[in-house]
């Protein structure tokens, strides 16, 4: 466990001169440049085509994910949020079911499971890594259960395989929250084809981004995907022939063509946000601050893609707003766990039930970690925190 940065009375914060650029937490731009040309070029290709729903660009791309990803099947649909929803009623979760999960991830992974009329069964997480705790996802186990949703939060992936072992026992299937983790690896196996069905974003902000909104389902199930295609389109085959209640969860064309520019290149792109996750932990044992902030984990047999490189400070507020105030981006992930939030008051979890999620949740901070962040961008923020870390008044405290 980190140590802590103590909180300091100490008012003031220095502001760093106007002249001094700033640190994005992310860089579109610096992405988007060196692509400009292929990337309108496969815009207009689409234009140009008028096919804009469906058609080639979406079966093209889902072939190049799904070899990407070694999975059978690749469905494209409109965000990260409709994958999980789409998952969810592929494999028939309604009213009465639960399906269990971690407190703490973004808020469509619980979500997803009330809008289908489901029950989340809300678990803590590993201290350490932050995803959920295989443990205490097993004990939550009821014959209600009819999902394991686990997430792969920042980037690594979750510890599988006890949750398959849980699966085979059971039959329980597993539907893998991988929306931070497109190209992050467990043992070998990518992401989103270590469960039943796996669900990735491609929000703008991710490793592999978008031009707005879209999302993958990946699954090794022949009829689960057939399933899945079906209720994209409202299951309707052939058209106006409606075989179930699904809805629109299509993927534009446009977005698809953009991320097949984008996919190629993303592996670089991992690869480049790697080595400024271990160029951070060389900067901050070089300044004698590993046992004040602590670094993201990366177990063995795991490859962390560092979707978001998240630290452990609990004076975590006072940090931001002196990295705010030095132009230095940075972003919580996640300030309330789901089992303190208003819209879940009816779960009946109280403060308390899950102490690790909570504790993360005071005292993690994102710090950027783009693939085109450079040595010295890198070098403010770690000297900026150190400067905070030094301050009369304050100090380390024990962990």
């Amino acid at each position: 466990m980190s140590g802590r940065i103590a909180a300091s009375q100490e008012p003031d914060i220095a502001v760093s001169d106007s002249q001094t650029p700033a640190v994005p937490l992310l860089d579109l731009q610096g992405q988007y440049a060196p692509l400009r040309d292929q990337i309108l070029d496969a815009i207009t290709r689409v234009c140009d085509s008028q096919r804009f729903i469906m058609g080639p660009e979406i079966t093209s791309l889902e072939a190049e994910l799904a070899a990407m990803l070694q999975v059978r099947h690749a469905v494209a649909v409109s965000s990260g949020t409709d994958a999980l929803l789409l998952a969810l009623m592929t494999l028939g979760i309604e009213a009465g079911d639960e399906v269990v999960t971690t407190t703490y991830s973004f808020f469509a992974t619980a979500g997803a499971i009330v809008r289908v009329g489901a029950r989340p069964v809300l678990v803590d997480i590993d201290p350490v890594t932050f995803n959920v705790d295989p443990d205490a996802l097993a004990r939550a186990v009821t014959p209600r259960t009819k999902a394991l949703l686990p997430v792969h939060l920042y980037g690594l992936c979750a510890d599988m395989a006890p949750m398959k072992a849980l699966s085979q026992r059971t039959g329980i299937p597993i539907i893998e929250d991988a929306a931070q983790a497109i190209g992050a690896t467990y043992h070998g196996r990518p992401a989103g084809g270590l469960g039943t069905l796996g669900c990735f974003s491609f929000f703008p902000s991710k490793n592999l981004g978008a031009f707005g909104d879209a999302g993958l389902v990946t699954t090794d199930d022949d009829a689960l995907a057939a399933e899945a295609r079906l209720l994209r389109v409202h299951g309707m085959e052939p058209k106006y022939y409606h075989h179930m209640v699904g809805a629109n969860f299509r993927m534009d064309a446009l977005q698809a063509a953009v991320l097949r520019v984008k996919a190629p290149h993303l592996d670089a792109w991992t690869e480049a946000r790697r080595v400024n996750a271990n160029r951070y932990a060389r900067l901050f044992r070089d300044r004698g601050l590993s046992d004040v902030v602590g670094l993201p984990s990366e177990p063995a047999g795991y490859r962390h893609i560092f979707n978001q490189f998240v630290v452990r400070v609990p004076d975590r507020d006072r940090l931001k707003a002196h990295l705010d105030a030095e132009r230095i981006g940075t972003e919580i992930y996640y300030p309330v766990p789901f089992h303190q939030q208003p819209c879940f008051a009816n779960l009946r979890y109280r403060t308390g039930d899950f102490p690790h999620a909570e504790r993360a949740a005071a005292e993690t901070l994102a710090l950027p970690i783009f693939s085109e962040l450079t040595l010295a961008q890198q070098e403010r923020v770690v000297d900026a925190i150190a400067a905070f870390v030094r301050r009369p008044g304050a100090g380390q405290a024990s962990a």
